[in-house]
């Protein structure tokens, strides 16, 4: 019998996946982003020393590469061969979307094009959460959970899972953040509802948490 990581591996080398990413990405309507930098940084030790939750932004845009490192550290693919991300997930099953709030409108993030797709056109970055810093940061990242993959579980287990899944997501944009100087808060502070009802989220999609990410108000 095929386990679930064999199943991926075999959709990553199918001809679904033939085509190059740029191609891909152009098909989708997608914002290619540039090739993620996986060397360089600072010491894990020394992250995880400058790891904190900061609440105050400058005005001051992401550049398209720090964007591109940010989500690949958060939740891209570290192991092509099999699609498997920087972050563990439930039961080998993907259940957690990452989205970008931006100026511009609110992106999907896809792992395997390491591209961003439009979802939203509009600015929605104030609808992230109750506090008033979330309307002016850069980024705010949203984590939207299929509910509907989580197969013979409680409602109340898949969001108790698929918190945990985010969790993680978390703790890399953290670490990430505190390597580049940047700041970022996890955020619980969210109107759920309404928040799934401005993305316009299909039936079993949930959102879990928000992330703000953007430089330190000096």
């Amino acid at each position: 019998m095929m386990t679930r990581r064999q199943a991926s591996a075999g959709l990553l080398s199918s001809g679904a996946f033939a085509a190059t990413p740029a191609v891909l990405a152009q098909e989708a309507g997608a914002l290619e982003l540039p090739s993620p930098r996986t060397d360089g940084g600072k010491p894990l030790i020394q992250a995880l020393s400058l790891r904190r939750s900061i609440r105050e932004y400058a005005d001051k845009p992401l550049t398209t590469q720090i964007l591109s490192d940010l989500l690949w550290a958060a939740f891209g693919i570290n192991r092509p061969a099999t699609g498997d991300r920087t972050a563990p997930y439930w039961r080998h099953v993907m259940v957690i979307d990452v989205y970008a709030a931006m100026a511009d409108g609110v992106w999907l993030y896809e792992p395997k094009l390491h591209a961003l797709t439009p979802h939203l056109r509009s600015d929605i970055r104030a609808q992230t959460g109750t506090q008033d810093f979330v309307g002016t940061a850069p980024l705010n990242l949203i984590y939207v959970a299929h509910g509907e993959r989580m197969q013979d579980v409680s409602a109340e287990d898949r969001r108790l899972y698929a918190s945990v899944d985010t969790g993680f997501i978390g703790q890399n944009v953290y670490l990430f953040c505190a390597s580049e100087g940047l700041a970022t808060v996890f955020r619980g502070a969210v109107d759920y509802q309404a928040l799934a009802n401005t993305m316009k989220l299909g039936a079993g999609q949930f959102v879990t948490f928000a992330q703000t990410v953007g430089y330190p108000k000096i």
